[in-house]
């Protein structure tokens, strides 16, 4: 009987990396984190990805961008990630009326740092303002081409693993 015999040393330090890479996900998931609070960040800079709905007229806020008045939502986005998991985030109480859209509810206006409120030409304590609806602007949202960059991410982490 003849016998081949092959040295597989090298195919099995291979698949031990690959293990290896596969178990200890953490440097991967931190950048597809980063990836991800990018398109989040390229969302709010392009008005939405696809646009958002405009706002209406006010002239207190000419020429400012949809969702960026204070910059305090657009700042809050935070990326989070561990062996397991890549998210971002926010922790701003008004996120989620500007994500998913929705009604406000009624509430009362009373002036701040004066003793009344003008409108329309009559000064008032308070007024009742029967609340807002809030058309859905989703800053949270991967576009087709933000997926295809993760992929080409945890493509590349595997083939630097594999030595290709």
């Amino acid at each position: 009987m003849i016998d081949i015999k092959i040295d597989c040393s090298g195919v099995m330090q291979t698949l031990e990396r690959l293990e290896q890479a596969v178990t200890h996900r953490a440097p991967v998931m931190r950048a597809i984190a980063g990836i991800m609070a990018d398109a989040v960040e390229e969302n709010f800079a392009q008005e939405g990805r696809p646009k958002w709905q405009g706002l209406k007229p006010n002239p207190r806020r000419a020429g400012g961008k949809i969702l960026q008045a204070t910059g305090r939502l657009a700042s809050s986005i935070v990326p989070a990630s561990d062996n397991d998991n890549a998210v971002v985030g926010t922790n701003v109480k008004y996120a989620a009326i500007h994500q998913f859209g929705g009604q406000t509810r009624p509430h009362e206006i009373r002036p701040r740092n004066k003793k009344a409120l003008a409108f329309g030409g009559r000064v008032v304590k308070k007024v009742n303002h029967p609340g807002s609806n809030i058309p859905a602007r989703p800053f949270l949202l991967l576009t087709d081409q933000d997926v295809d960059e993760i992929e080409a991410t945890m493509n590349d982490y595997l083939r630097g693993v594999v030595g290709d």
